[in-house]
């Protein structure tokens, strides 16, 4: 035991000397094709996978999963086994529906979902920061869905560190200084900024980027995780709440002709250090990121879609596209929010957008596709109430098998299929996928 716990450290020792790689930024705002990267150790089997059936499963604010009052059961052995009991339920609904992988929230912010080194415990699970729960969800989970035959990816946030800057927030923060692992909030509070009305890491920081990256490095050195993905918060802010980075782009955007390339540069070098120490650690765990659907819109650059919503290039600072045809991810799961009919953001029109960036590329394309809109009324898209939403959720399924190179659906998010707007939609997921 004591070998293998030296192994994983060497390992993950190893893993991290990759992450201090350059690139050359960009010279334009127009993305530039460069040539096609081949995938380290492709998988061979890859043509022979099954479509992806998945669904995002959100800890975050207890979206989807612990139960909301299960923070609040002060005797451990109950609150665990109601916790536990609520997720094999959830387990068992999602295998009947057909679903063969979970997208697992097991970073929300800047708290873990598992014993974690680095991160202390989410309050999530016991209403405290740092506060052991007296069990190990991301392992349970693993076991569970892996004994039902179902993946489990690691979905990380990687910049969030709150939900709020709320006082009563700080002061939870500044109590876990006798932790260890203490927030990292009270450990580097020069990393921390504030942006969309949230405690945010300043991803231009070369050391918040190693720091995210030590963090799946443990998970993926310690757990039989099937994937690791990250989802669309890079760059987040909201006009009345940017983040504030002028003097770390003094610091380190020497070189760069805006500030937004340099941006882009930074959050492409965190997925590019994340790409290789999830392959140098494990090779078969499958790295990808859940982005925003649009990348650029056509009217801002020839190569962007036919659309005019907002776009990750631009809001977010992530190339996207430009990180698919480098080879940095195994998998990219767009977020197509919309329905055939949305003009502004047709979904068939940005499917189609990305089965043509994948299509000369080894990446995977998996469609986000908007669960939680299904049965709810909408002046802007009616489609989603007709018969139950189910016309318009066949449509999009129909042109997920039909087109190539896309290879399968993920579904947002998993609470959602609870819901009473959605049943019509839950029963024909079960006769379309169902066993």
């Amino acid at each position: 035991m004591t070998r293998q716990i030296t192994r994983l450290t060497t390992l993950v020792a190893c893993a991290m000397l990759l992450v201090s790689c350059t690139s050359t930024p960009p010279k334009s705002l127009v993305t530039p094709l460069p040539p096609v990267a081949k995938r380290p150790l492709p998988d061979k089997n890859a043509n022979n996978q099954p479509p992806m059936r998945g669904i995002w499963l959100a800890t975050v604010s207890r979206l989807d999963w612990p139960p909301v009052s299960s923070a609040s059961i002060t005797n451990a052995r109950t609150r665990n086994a109601v916790q536990q009991k609520a997720l094999t339920d959830k387990l068992d609904k999602l295998k009947s529906l057909g679903i063969n992988t979970v997208f697992f929230q097991v970073k929300p912010d800047g708290t873990a979902l598992w014993p974690s080194k680095i991160l202390p415990w989410s309050d999530t699970l016991t209403g405290q920061i740092g506060l052991d729960p007296g069990y190990d969800p991301l392992l349970f989970m693993l076991e569970e869905a892996h004994k039902r035959g179902m993946k489990v990816h690691a979905w990380f946030n990687p910049y969030r560190v709150t939900t709020n800057t709320k006082p009563s927030t700080v002061a939870e923060l500044n109590r876990t200084i006798s932790l260890n692992p203490a927030s990292v909030f009270v450990l580097h509070r020069d990393w921390i900024r504030s942006a969309s009305d949230r405690f945010v890491l300043d991803p231009g920081i070369p050391e918040v980027r190693d720091w995210i990256t030590s963090i799946v490095a443990e998970v993926v050195a310690h757990y039989p995780v099937d994937g690791v993905q990250f989802d669309d918060y890079f760059y987040t802010e909201t006009p009345g709440s940017t983040l504030n980075d002028n003097q770390t782009f003094r610091q380190y955007g020497a070189g760069f002709a805006s500030k937004a390339d340099w941006r882009r540069h930074n959050t492409e070098m965190l997925i590019s250090q994340v790409s290789k120490t999830v392959k140098q650690l494990n090779p078969n765990v499958k790295f990808g990121v859940s982005p925003a659907g649009v990348w650029r819109n056509r009217s801002h650059d020839p190569a962007g879609s036919e659309t005019s919503g907002a776009a990750a290039y631009d809001e977010a600072f992530a190339d996207t596209r430009l990180w698919v045809q480098k080879g940095l991810l195994d998998y990219i799961a767009p977020q197509v929010y919309w329905p055939f009919s949305r003009k502004a953001a047709r979904y068939d029109v940005l499917a189609k957008w990305w089965a043509d960036v994948v299509k000369p590329t080894g990446t995977r394309l998996y469609i986000g596709v908007a669960l939680y809109k299904v049965g709810e009324p909408s002046r802007i898209e009616p489609d989603w109430t007709v018969s139950g939403g189910v016309p318009e959720l066949k449509k999009q399924l129909d042109l997920n098998e039909t087109v190539p190179h896309i290879d399968g659906t993920i579904l947002f998010r998993e609470d959602y299929l609870n819901q009473p707007q959605a049943q019509d939609a839950v029963n024909y997921l079960k006769t379309r996928w169902g066993s």
